[in-house]
Order: structure tokens, then sequence, then C-alpha cells
């Protein structure tokens, strides 16, 4: 599948670069590695804000649907918008699992599975390499 935003390896080096992610972030967004768990940035994070595409800041889960499901990857229990996410069938290691991958640009994400514990009964699991958080605005203060 092609995808609207396109770049050769090098600019995507330089983009993650530019952005600081973090080390594994070319590897597991373009090459589909996995981060070990427990181990990203926002494994345990739980602040108030939007998840974004590390490739290309499109917005994909927002903190209400973030949960802890245990497994030491960020979990969401649906995406902030369907047509955010790709879907695609992934074979790899022996296993049939959903992949997720960016809309947009085609970062891998991570993979969908079908035993979340909320009534979307979904678990979008994640590696934090190929998210970026944008905290949400501070409130405004009444009587300002």
């Amino acid at each position: 599948m092609s995808y609207p935003i396109q770049k050769t390896e090098q600019e995507w080096q330089e983009w993650f670069a530019h952005r600081n992610a973090e080390p594994l972030a070319f590897q597991v967004t373009r090459r589909a590695a996995t981060e070990r768990p427990f181990t990203g940035r926002y494994a345990d994070h739980f602040r108030d804000g939007t998840y974004h595409c590390m490739g290309c800041d499109q917005p994909l889960f927002t903190a209400d649907s973030k949960f802890d499901a245990g497994c030491g990857w960020p979990s969401f229990d649906q995406a902030l918008d369907e047509s955010a996410i790709h879907n695609k069938v992934d074979r790899s290691f022996g296993m049939v699992r959903t992949e997720t991958l960016c809309s947009q640009c085609g970062a891998h994400l991570g993979h969908l599975f079908d035993d979340g514990p909320t009534d979307s009964g979904l678990r979008y699991c994640m590696n934090s390499a190929a998210l970026q958080f944008h905290p949400a605005p501070p409130p405004e203060s009444a009587g300002a």
C-alpha cells in the first residue's frame, strides 16, 4: 500500500533526529521492530493529552482511551479516528496478528488484539517509540 507521506531512509532518520525521537524510532516505525516490554517512555505514562504518530504527527489516541494492560506497552481501547489507523494481517514469527500502521506515513505502530478489558473489547498495543505525546493545554483559570 502507498501512503500519502513518503520519505527516503535518510529523510526518515533526519526527521526522527529532529524530533528527538527514541533511538529505536526508525527501526520500529520503518522496519516493524518491537521495543522490549516495560522499556518505552509511555508504558507507564498517564497524563492528559493526545498520542500522535512519531512519523508524521497524525493524532492517533487520546489519554482517555489508554489503560494499563500489564503487557509492558502503551495500550489503548480505541483510536481517536479509525481512519488514522491502517490494519493489515501480520504473519511474522509463526503467528497471525493484526498489525497497526499510521494511515498517513505507513509507520508501524504495534498490533491490535481483541482481548481488551473495556466495552470496545480492543487492545491497541503500541510501541512508545512510534508515538509522540502532546499534553493537553492547561485549563483556563476561572475569572481570569
